[in-house]
């Protein structure tokens, strides 16, 4: 039985929508694409990195579902909110069982940057970790067994080991539905992965029925880990909102705090969602419309957090609040 969800969602009070948005869409790429979105965002080497998912379908064409051609693109910036897009694309996995690299995540750890993805293949879907030093030669660290995706990395080793979470499709063993939850795995080296452990399921999100999974890494503050997540609330009576004939879910984006050093313990969640799909380019004209997934947090100096959200399957946006607002979230639940 599928738990309802209230048909309104709301916004934190302390999420502020940048005036500019969207930072990226398809017209700023110098090459042929039609949606750009999920991206991961970073700074590494004084310099904000986006890595951003390309869809080159067509977007005249609404009848072409363009997330069948996806690779990887890369814009740098001096502000976090300007963007120059390299006319040149980065990691691109494609052979005979690959299908397609997708849904970029950047963690910074120890001057590397490190890149989880997903990967589809002729045999399910695969979470993938990868190294760079110049985005442009990667070394592939780690491939998961099927089917995992949605995988983020803490930004430094907790007692000895590197953490991350993850989303796992349960799909079997959960009686066919689709209900995922998050959970928490541990590795000695980033290739070996163990330990695991649910941080969290959908029954523990007022705002989901359906899925909860990662979205941005966490950024590291002296309260806790501050940690943004998706969920996903489906309602059969939904209609046709995108491209699609149907599209019936809606993704929302969370916060939690979790003990900096035991990750597994959750310190608080905020019930209400930190972010929901309300403004007109997140609701209206998208591919699938309602969604927003953070994929990129960065903790400014002065306590600004930066999180970038794909809106709608289709654009790059970005959303502000300050660090000890959001904790406060959290902790007061």
């Amino acid at each position: 039985m599928t738990v309802q969800v209230p048909s309104i969602l709301h916004s934190s009070k302390f999420i502020h929508r940048h005036p500019e948005n969207p930072i990226l869409d398809a017209a700023r790429v110098p090459y042929s694409t039609a949606l750009v979105f999920n991206a991961g965002v970073t700074k590494f080497n004084g310099k904000y990195v986006m890595v951003f998912r390309n869809d080159y379908g067509s977007l005249k064409d609404q009848t072409i579902e363009p997330h069948h051609t996806t690779d990887l693109g890369i814009a740098f910036s001096e502000d976090g909110i300007h963007w120059e897009v390299s006319s040149k694309k980065c990691f691109k996995l494609h052979d005979e069982e690959i299908i397609r690299a997708y849904d970029p995540r950047l963690t910074v750890i120890n001057g590397r940057c490190y890149m989880c993805f997903a990967v589809d293949t002729q045999h399910g879907i695969r979470g993938g970790i990868a190294v760079t030093d110049d985005f442009e030669d990667f070394e592939i660290l780690s491939l998961s067994s099927p089917d995992l995706r949605n995988m983020v990395l803490f930004p430094e080793k907790i007692n000895g080991n590197y953490v991350r979470l993850e989303r796992p499709f349960t799909v079997y063993s959960r009686g066919g539905l689709d209900r995922f939850d998050t959970w928490i795995s541990e590795s000695p080296d980033l290739k070996y992965w163990g330990n695991s452990d649910l941080l969290f399921g959908v029954e523990h999100v007022p705002f989901a029925n359906d899925k909860v999974g990662p979205a941005a890494p966490p950024v590291k503050t002296d309260k806790g880990w501050l940690t943004t997540f998706h969920a996903v609330d489906i309602d059969p009576a939904r209609g046709k909102h995108g491209w699609e004939p149907a599209w019936k879910k809606r993704y929302t984006a969370g916060i939690m705090l979790l003990d900096l050093h035991n990750p597994k313990k959750i310190i608080g969640m905020s019930k209400e969602p930190l972010l929901a799909p309300e403004v007109s380019y997140e609701i209206d004209g998208g591919f699938r419309n309602n969604v927003i997934f953070p994929g990129g947090m960065i903790l400014e100096d002065n306590g600004e957090v930066k999180i970038y959200y794909g809106s709608a399957d289709t654009i790059e946006c970005l959303a502000t609040a300050h660090v000890d607002d959001l904790i406060d979230l959290c902790l007061k639940g």
